[in-house]
């Protein structure tokens, strides 16, 4: 199930903001809290979470340009993971069209972020998806 993959993605994601250890032990404990037990969604996740990891510079410069100059590091912490996500997705995954995912990510935004954060998260990124 792909939003349980986005889920995992995005914990792990929050946690490497923090310098948490990340693991394969981490990641799989992870994906066991999730319930990903599909091959296929582990898979989705990972490629999540590795996009992230090998196009930071490039998502968060996507991010900042949406924000119009609101820079990264006054981002809440878990608005920009969602971000992060969403952005990696929109970028890079050309097999998911970029309304669901930010149709995903406001989800996302609504089980663990603020109103606040839904409405920025959700007008980011129909900024992006607009240009």
């Amino acid at each position: 199930m792909r939003n349980a993959a986005r889920e995992a993605a995005l914990n792990i994601v929050f946690a490497q903001q923090f310098g948490t250890e990340n693991d394969d032990a981490f990641k799989k404990k992870i994906f066991k809290q999730f319930n990903l037990e599909k091959e296929e969604d582990v898979r989705f996740a990972l490629n999540l979470v590795t996009t992230v990891e090998q196009n930071k510079q490039a998502l968060i410069a996507g991010i900042e340009a949406a924000c119009h100059h609101y820079l990264e590091n006054r981002l809440n912490p878990m608005d920009k993971s969602i971000l992060l996500i969403a952005m990696a997705e929109i970028m890079y995954f050309d097999e998911i069209p970029p309304v669901v995912s930010v149709h995903e990510a406001t989800g996302l935004a609504r089980k663990y972020s603020s109103e606040k954060g839904i409405d920025f998260v959700n007008g980011v990124l129909a900024g992006v998806i607009n240009k």
